[in-house]
């Protein structure tokens, strides 16, 4: 087996790659994918969600109606699922840190956040120093819109994700490629809710690994997390996504061939 290429032989093993049709489509842009065209791209169980914060109900779209749900979070499910609908406050209001990182806590419901917290720092979840901490919306939205990207019906705000790393790998490239995300991303963990907030008041990419009570409500695998951007910035990071993920697709060839150099490696 030959000795592995040097630096000068990375460009001209690239070239190789291109020629034989690996990483097809590298630097070309057919256009915004749909939501499934994304997910067959870049590899997920399910396609893409958008989040509506609105100020008035969205006409022609379906409002919630079938039933209370534990938690707002509950909801993903059912957007990842293909359902398209809107939710109002009181729809929120049995989860309370769920209600609060949207900034639409009742008055009548102050106590029970309050002791929902003294519930989860009381059995060690999380500190009371740590809560300040938690993203919030800074504007209570009237009403809260979910269903898949591009199909329509209200006006989006955000773009939500369920991935695995080696997908989340592929859209975190594709963040600081687009410029919405400058290099790194703000990741956090309990609650997953505060990822909409999160994106929403920084205007840029951010993941969120999920927490206890959103796995339980929305079924998310414990081998996926979330990832998610504001809606106008939508078009530009999917034109990356097709960009990198034909980069990606030549540099695991040239990885592939060059890993095949040492034969310790099997």
């Amino acid at each position: 087996m030959g000795a592995a290429p040097g630096v000068g032989g990375v460009g001209e093993a690239a070239e190789g790659f291109r020629a034989r049709g690996v990483g097809g489509g590298l630097g070309e842009n057919t256009g915004t994918m749909t939501a499934t065209e994304f997910q067959r791209l870049v590899g997920l169980a399910k396609p893409p969600i958008a989040i509506g914060l609105l100020e008035e109900a969205p006409e022609g779209v379906e409002k919630w109606e079938a039933g209370a749900v534990p938690a707002g979070c509950a909801f993903w499910r059912f957007a990842f699922s293909g359902r398209t609908f809107y939710t109002e406050p009181a729809d929120h209001e049995n989860c309370a840190v769920g209600a609060h990182t949207h900034g639409i806590t009742a008055p009548d419901r102050v106590g029970v956040l309050q002791e929902t917290i003294a519930f989860m720092t009381g059995n060690g979840y999380i500190r009371m120093e740590e809560v300040p901490g938690i993203p919030a919306l800074k504007k209570a939205p009237r009403y809260v819109a979910y269903g898949p990207v591009g199909g329509g019906g209200f006006r989006a705000d955000l773009v939500l994700v369920a991935a695995k790393p080696a997908a989340a790998m592929l859209l975190f490239e594709a963040a600081v490629r687009s410029g919405t995300a400058a290099g790194t991303a703000p990741a956090l963990g309990r609650p997953a809710c505060a990822l909409l907030p999160l994106a929403e008041g920084t205007g840029g990419a951010a993941f969120s690994l999920g927490c206890k009570g959103n796995r339980t409500f929305t079924g998310l695998p414990e081998e996926e997390l979330y990832f998610c951007i504001p809606a106008g910035k939508w078009e530009e990071f999917t034109a990356s996504v097709e960009e990198l993920h034909g980069a990606n697709a030549c540099m695991s060839a040239y990885y592939q061939e060059h890993q095949a150099r040492f034969p310790v490696m099997g």
